[in-house]
């Protein structure tokens, strides 16, 4: 039986030193911690996360910049790293990741098929951070199944990340 990427994402992040998570979400809507704990042990290394639907609770909660954000409606790489990064802030964590996008088309906003953008942000020092951002498209998909294919994929993108940066 192989092993899922939420199991494989904690071998990752209990080698030595531990690195610590956390998770913004927006489009998956929790998803992403809900499939990190499911596993066994995840309380080892994952501190919590944090769903922000709205700007104003994006902007509270996990220190995104309002008026940019706001001219994009919330959705793009930018703002996934800021959800990244605030999230790791706020659990003190050395390593978060964020999901923002459409579920589903978006007439009002030019969107013709569902998308979203994540981001991993890991913190390298005090003041410096590296972010990995990146965008997935899902076509033809209802809303339930895009944000369960992003959250899969956000966890694939975590575990490739711890692989190729030890």
């Amino acid at each position: 039986m192989p092993v899922s990427a939420a199991h494989e994402l904690k071998t990752l992040c209990l080698r030595e030193p531990v690195t610590t998570l956390a998770v913004a979400e927006s489009l998956t809507g929790g998803r992403v911690q809900a499939a990190i704990t499911a596993v066994s042990g995840a309380s080892g290394f994952f501190l919590g996360g944090i769903t922000a639907y709205s700007l104003d609770q994006k902007v509270a909660l996990l220190g995104v910049k309002r008026a940019p954000a706001a001219k994009v409606n919330a959705v793009s790489a930018e703002v996934a790293a800021q959800m990244a990064r605030g999230a790791a802030s706020a659990f003190g964590a050395g390593l978060a990741v964020a999901t923002t996008g459409y579920a589903e088309p978006s007439p009002a906003h030019g969107v013709d098929e569902p998308f979203a953008f994540w981001a991993i942000a890991h913190r390298v020092s005090a003041r410096r951070w590296r972010v990995v951002t990146g965008r997935v498209v899902c076509p033809g998909m209802k809303r339930n199944a895009v944000q369960q294919c992003v959250a899969d994929a956000v966890i694939a993108e975590l575990v490739a990340y711890l692989k190729n940066n030890d």
